[in-house]
């Protein structure tokens, strides 16, 4: 048994309608479907926090699937009712952040500002096994503070002469 792929990633965000807006603005991501709708809502209680781990009171407000244009998803949830902790640094433990592939990072980077979100440093080359004239990347943040990075790969890469396999085809 393997895994075939990322099928979507979750993301908690504080507004939803304004997260899809900013993914859509930046990504191209488009909503694909509403698992809740924010009219069909709140769900909370015993069977919600054992099936999320999340605590005592918390609601789920709202939850929608984007579509990024070539995959994988963007589960976007909507919670009240608890105290929350700010997003998690690359520093903490656990997930720290998702990757995107772009074919334009400076585009894509400008999408960022213009959609609201923060650019942390300037575009990078990306080192050793990844190298490559045109290879960078560049983090930012989404305007609640989650941590992502945007990267682009158009030239073969060092690690490409060792072995058939590749972690992603784009």
């Amino acid at each position: 048994m393997s895994a075939r792929g990322i099928d979507h990633v979750g993301v908690t965000v504080p507004d939803l309608e304004a997260a899809t807006a900013f993914f859509g603005a930046v990504l191209g991501a488009r909503p694909l479907y509403d698992t809740l709708r924010r009219e069909d809502g709140p769900v909370t209680g015993p069977e919600t926090e054992r099936r999320l781990g999340v605590p005592a009171g918390t609601e789920e407000v709202a939850v929608r699937m984007l579509r990024l244009p070539n995959g994988p998803g963007l589960e976007l949830f909507e919670f009240r009712g608890t105290e929350r902790r700010p997003p998690a640094l690359p520093s903490d433990f656990g997930w720290q952040h998702v990757g995107f592939y772009v074919d334009d990072l400076d585009g894509a980077a400008r999408s960022v500002e213009d959609a609201g979100g923060v650019l942390l440093g300037d575009p990078q080359r990306l080192p050793g096994p990844e190298s490559g004239e045109h290879n960078r990347y560049q983090y930012a943040r989404t305007p609640w503070g989650s941590t992502f990075e945007l990267l682009t790969y158009p030239d073969p890469q060092p690690y490409e002469k060792g072995t058939a396999e590749r972690r992603w085809t784009p």
